[in-house]
């Protein structure tokens, strides 16, 4: 006989946690800072035992995966190469009313309507976005909102003493980039052919607009990535076995398979370089939102890193003698 499902509320989770030595809210004697959270004894321990999990899954029960810890910080370049400078950016709005900032897409989602896309002339690229008629800010009411304008996610910093353009860097916004930036050195040192992965566990950092729902949306966290690379032509086969060893992976740490679900993209939804794409869902108190994503990515981000570094991200497989 299986227990009976209990909503229980996010506040009564958060409070729960903060009793129990689980989480604390960052600096919370100066009142705390929103998006950011410390893990106490507790829940740094559960952390490890997570992190601990996803390891020997993904890299000690397997000879085809190594492990990486790169750099939080790298060369301003890799943003470039891979479109985070130019395209990491959510659309934000504010209230005129009550002086309130919104993320402009959820705005519009909670409120079952979609944001109204403006195009390029290349009638493929969107320049910006205007909001349908009738959003009302959900803190006041009123519907004098500015119109949507970008905003970029990524957290800017400075390396060195001065503080000019020529030293502008920037916190990683993800873990996937220091992998692709060191494909090469992998490839060369190790025995490993294709396909292969590369694993690692570190912080991101993204500068949300609106953090919400306890530590689900937040401005510091940590990825638990992999990348795997394999030979053209085999993207279904790998996709569909990732898609399946994760799911198990969550079952096997505790999570209730009735809880978990998958949203396939369509090809509207896909990233233009994606051949498919799979978010793993659970439902939380607050609804059914990702926990991870499963991309078919092709070559695009080795490709890219090619170009804007000039150094060759070709792979030569002793097999066939082909060069991809």
């Amino acid at each position: 006989m299986s227990a009976r499902k209990q909503n229980v509320s996010l506040e009564v989770i958060a409070s729960l946690c903060k009793r129990r030595g689980f989480i604390f809210q960052g600096s919370e004697i100066y009142g705390g800072i929103n998006g950011f959270w410390d893990y106490g004894p507790l829940g740094c321990e559960l952390k490890r035992n997570i992190r601990d999990s996803w390891w020997k899954a993904m890299v000690l029960s397997r000879d085809d995966v190594v492990g990486l810890d790169a750099a939080i910080i790298m060369h301003p370049r890799t943003w470039e190469a891979s479109g985070h400078l130019s395209g990491f950016v959510d659309p934000m709005v504010d209230c005129r009313s009550c002086k309130k900032r919104f993320k402009a897409d959820q705005l519009c989602e909670e409120q079952g309507k979609k944001l109204i896309p403006e195009y390029e002339s290349d009638g493929k690229t969107i320049k910006s976005y205007m909001l349908p008629e009738g959003i009302k800010c959900p803190a006041c009411g009123s519907t004098a909102l500015t119109e949507p304008r970008a905003f970029n996610l990524m957290f800017k910093t400075f390396v060195g003493p001065v503080e000019d353009e020529s030293a502008v860097a920037y916190l990683r916004p993800e873990t996937a980039q220091g992998i692709f930036c060191q494909y090469p050195n992998i490839l060369a040192i190790s025995r490993l052919s294709i396909p292969f992965g590369i694993a690692q566990i570190g912080k991101a950092f993204r500068n949300e607009i609106n953090p919400r729902n306890y530590t689900f949306r937040s401005r510091e966290f940590e990825q638990m990535e992999l990348e795997f690379f394999i030979k053209p032509g085999t993207d279904k086969e790998w996709h569909d076995y990732w898609i399946k060893a994760r799911m198990e992976w969550y079952t096997s740490i505790g999570l209730p398979s009735e809880s978990l679900n998958k949203h396939v993209y369509s090809k509207d939804e896909l990233a233009h370089y994606a051949s498919a794409c799979v978010d793993i869902l659970y439902e939380f108190p607050f609804g059914l939102q990702e926990l991870e994503g499963i991309a078919a990515r092709g070559d695009f981000d080795l490709r890219m890193h090619q170009t804007y570094s000039g150094k060759s991200m070709e792979y030569f497989d002793p097999q066939t003698k082909e060069k991809y």
